[in-house]
Order: structure tokens, then sequence, then C-alpha cells
């Protein structure tokens, strides 16, 4: 199935973003101790534990692609939400500890004047991740894998912090040393700002959420339908990165079941060609 070729697809995404993450966790740590710069230290601290959540978001991804079994009549897909939920809280966790190991650092006024090999490293870093997060982001387009567009987010992010980073560092060059502590702040910030995205996003899904206008965008379209007297009821909810759509129809009661039956054949290859909904049940009622 399409769906489950999807997942596979998006697994590449997810250990592109391991290895990018462990790989620019080690050399920002090891610079950024080295350079004394505290904001690359914490964005160096960023990337070690994005290494988790894309751990996470790909063992979601591979229980996604799991078939329907007897206690999964509808299939795995929701543990895509359920990795882009555990990612988010690990996300958090790390901001509000850059937050405050900066903020006692500003109070201690511990500041120092970091090295301009620190600079080369975050311009450096945050050319990298911008390239991983336009990867992600066109695969996760294509896979419509909530996952994946998270993971994206997380890599715009990491963008945005390691630029965030230079200009800290920039500052502090320029006799501003206390920037550099302002940037790991700032970092922090933005961390828990993509981590309550996500978590908003994933839990929004969780709990059967569903874009509103979507639903009355598809209930005037099915109206249109040859054969369809009246929408009466329509409910849709994602499942991963699928659409689950529930409809009840009326229609006119002389036709025969062949007919009524065709209808909602019709029903069901419109949502697919114009919404993209491959699973939809359909309840036939009679007009009048």
């Amino acid at each position: 199935m399409q769906e489950y070729n999807d997942l596979k697809r998006g697994e590449k995404g997810a250990w592109i973003s391991i290895i990018a993450y462990l790989l620019l966790s080690v050399f920002k740590l090891i610079v950024g101790t080295i350079g004394g710069s505290e904001a690359l230290r914490a964005d160096g601290l960023n990337n070690a534990t994005d290494v988790i959540a894309s751990i996470a978001i790909l063992i979601g991804i591979r229980i996604s692609r799991k078939p329907p079994d007897l206690n999964h009549h509808y299939g795995h897909f929701r543990a895509e939400s359920i990795a882009s939920l555990i990612a988010a809280f690990i996300m958090i966790s790390v901001g509000i500890q850059v937050i405050t190991d900066t903020v006692s650092k500003l109070i201690e006024n511990e500041a120092s004047t970091p090295s301009i090999l620190t600079a080369y490293a975050a311009v450096i870093s945050a050319v990298v991740m911008f390239f991983i997060y336009r990867y992600n982001l066109k695969l996760a387009k294509s896979t419509k894998s909530s996952a994946i567009y998270a993971q994206s987010q997380d890599n715009l992010s990491d963008t945005l912090v390691s630029m965030g980073a230079f200009i800290g560092i920039i500052g502090s060059l320029l006799g501003l040393t206390w920037l550099d502590l302002v940037a790991g702040f700032i970092v922090g910030v933005l961390i828990c700002r993509t981590a309550i995205g996500i978590f908003r996003d994933a839990t929004h899904t969780l709990t059967d959420g569903f874009d509103s206008q979507e639903i009355k965008r598809m209930k005037s379209s099915v109206a249109n339908v040859h054969g369809v007297e009246v929408v009466k009821d329509i409910k849709a909810r994602m499942h991963g990165n699928h659409v689950l759509i529930e409809l009840t129809i009326l229609v006119n009661p002389t036709l025969t079941v062949e007919k009524s039956h065709q209808i909602t054949e019709d029903v069901e290859k419109y949502l697919q060609e114009h919404f993209d909904v491959h699973h939809t049940h359909i309840h036939i009622e009679p007009y009048g």
C-alpha cells in the first residue's frame, strides 16, 4: 500500500537527522567548550537531545508501518503522533535546562569572551541544518508524515538557534560579553517554543481534533455529488497521516440498493480525488 511505502521513505529523513545531530552535537560541544561559548554549548546540548528525539520519531515511523492486527484494526499509524509527542517532551526539558543555566550565569555575571572559532562553527551548523530542514520539509509534504513534519520544524528551529548563537558570539567579540549568555537564553526559548508547537499538533491529532474549515469544505463539496440530496452529518479525524471520514447522506428513497450503493462509491471516489481521503465510511438514509 502507498501509505506504507511513504512511511518507509519517511525513515530516510529521520536517519539523516540522527546522523547530522550526532555529528553536530559533538562538534559544537567540543568547539564551544574549547572556545568558551555558552551559546554554542547550549546549541550542542540541544542537538544531543535531538538525537534522542529523532530516534523516537524513527521508532514511531517503524511501528506505524506495522499492518493491522487483532488489537489494532486500523493499523498503527498513530504511533507517529506519539513519537512526535515524545520528541516534544524531550525538547522542552532541554529548553528549560538551557534557560535556567544561562539565567544563573547572567545573575552571577559569569560572562566571558568566546573564540572566533565558535562563530565559524555556529554558521557551518546553521547552513547544514537549513539544508536538512528543506529536505525533510519536502519529504513530509510528499509522504504526509506528521512525524517527519515535526522533525523538519525541529531542524528549522536548530537553524535559527545556530544563527542566534552566531549573533551572540559576534556580539561578545565586539565587547558585549553578556550577549553570548543572552543568545544562550534565546536558544532555550526557541527550543521550548518549537516543542510547544509540536506538542500542540500531536495532542490535537491524538484527541481526534480536525480542521473545522476543512470539514465545511468537504461537506459542501459532497453535497454536489450526483444523487446526494443532503449531507446530514460528517465527521473526520486523523489517523497518523491519514484522514478517516464518517458520512451520513440522504438519498432518494425510491432508489434501489444498487443505485444507492453506487452513490456511496461516487462520494468515496470524489473525496479521494479532491481531498486525498482513502478511508470513508458512509451511512445512507432516505431523503424526506
